[in-house]
Parts: C-alpha cells; sequence; structure tokens
C-alpha cells in the first residue's frame, strides 16, 4: 500500500539546523568571493578577462550570483516556507535578482574568456540554472509544490557551484602534488566549476530521493 506522510517532527529542527549552516557557509563563501572586485581593479581579477566591458560583465555575474547564493538557502527553510508570502517574496528575488541576470552575464564572461574549460564549466551550469529556474516556476503555477521543491533543489545545487568549485580547487591540488603537478589555484578555478556543478547534481538528486523515502513507502 502506498501512502504519503510527511516527515518526522524531530527531523524538521535538524533539517532547520542544516539549512542555516547552509546559510552561514554561503554567506563567507559569498563575501571571500566578492572581495577581490569590491575596488573594481581589472588587475585584481582571479577569472583572466579581454578588457573594460568583459571584466563588468563578470563583475555583475559575480554580484548577483552573491544574491542568489545567500537567499537561497532561505527558501528551504521550514518556518519560513510556512510563511507563503515571505517564501514567495524570497523567490522571486532569488530568481530574478540572482539567478537570472548571474545565468545571463556567465553566458558571454565564458564565451569571452576564449577558454573551453571556462566556457564548459559556465556555460553549461548556466544555461541548467535558467532551465530548472524556469521548471520551479512552472510546477508553482501548476500548485505542484513538491515538483516545484526538487526543481529547486537542483537550482541551487547550480547556485552552490561557487562554493563547490573553490573547495574543489585545493583538493585537486592536493591530488595533484605527489605527481608532480605545477598549476596554480588560479588556474584550477574554471576546471573546479567544470567538475563542481556535476557533483552538486548528483548531491541534489541523492537529496530529493531521500525526501521522496520520507513521503513515500
Amino acid at each position: 500500500m502506498i501512502h504519503h506522510r510527511s516527515d518526522p517532527a524531530s527531523a524538521k529542527p535538524a533539517r532547520a539546523r542544516k539549512i542555516w549552516l547552509m546559510f552561514a557557509v554561503s554567506a563567507v563563501f559569498g563575501a571571500v568571493l566578492v572581495s577581490p572586485y569590491l575596488g573594481l581593479d581589472v588587475s585584481g581579477s582571479r577569472l583572466g578577462v579581454t578588457g573594460g566591458p568583459h571584466y563588468y560583465l563578470l563583475i555583475a555575474h559575480i554580484f548577483t550570483a552573491l544574491i542568489a547564493l545567500v537567499l537561497g538557502p532561505l527558501q528551504f527553510v521550514p518556518a519560513i516556507r510556512a510563511r507563503g508570502r515571505v517564501h514567495r517574496r524570497i523567490g522571486r528575488c532569488y530568481l530574478l535578482a540572482g539567478v537570472l541576470p548571474s545565468a545571463l552575464t556567465a553566458i558571454p564572461v565564458a564565451l569571452l574568456s576564449g577558454r573551453l574549460i571556462t566556457q564548459v564549466g559556465l556555460v553549461i551550469p548556466a544555461v541548467l540554472w535558467l532551465v530548472t529556474g524556469g521548471l520551479a516556476v512552472r510546477a508553482a503555477r501548476d500548485r505542484d509544490f513538491a515538483r516545484h521543491r526538487n526543481w529547486m533543489t537542483r537550482n541551487y545545487a547550480l547556485t552552490f557551484l561557487a562554493v563547490t568549485s573553490r573547495v574543489l580547487v585545493p583538493l585537486m591540488l592536493l591530488v595533484q602534488a605527489p605527481f608532480g603537478g605545477t598549476a596554480g589555484a588560479q588556474s584550477m578555478i574554471p576546471a573546479g566549476q567544470a567538475l563542481g556543478w556535476i557533483v552538486n547534481l548528483v548531491v541534489a538528486e541523492i537529496l530529493i530521493r531521500r525526501s521522496r523515502s520520507w513521503r513515500v513507502t
């Protein structure tokens, strides 16, 4: 027999704590990621740029990504989700002020870089970012809130690439060190981006399937 059930009450506080931890991690990493760009100095860019327009597209991408990175976890906090109007406002800000402009600027930033690994590492997740966001909105309009939550989980997994890619870079440096690798941290960032979105989506699917197991037995 198939029946639906909600998560046990004891699981909700634990889930909320994990979400707030993610919020804290996102805020800290976000501050670190934008700090080199606060002075609007092209020479401080962590991504090779071809000139002023390329740099300012990168600035727009980074600062709008910060909005998405910080607002994203708030959408999953049970107490906020229970307040429908607040939840919807945060979701709109997340998508319209964060995801949409950041994804749209990521594409020219990547293409202008002239580096294939940067193009792969940014263009594919940017397109998926837009697609998953659109599917999440469509599910919400259809009042299919389980599907909406799943698509938003995938969408924020792509947002969290900003964190994961920076975590993967030192790990990849450690792996290559015993083999005499000489690539620097800055040159490894595109590789971290290319790998990070795949890792994040895999984790998102695991979380989605685990969530389904609570509701369907």
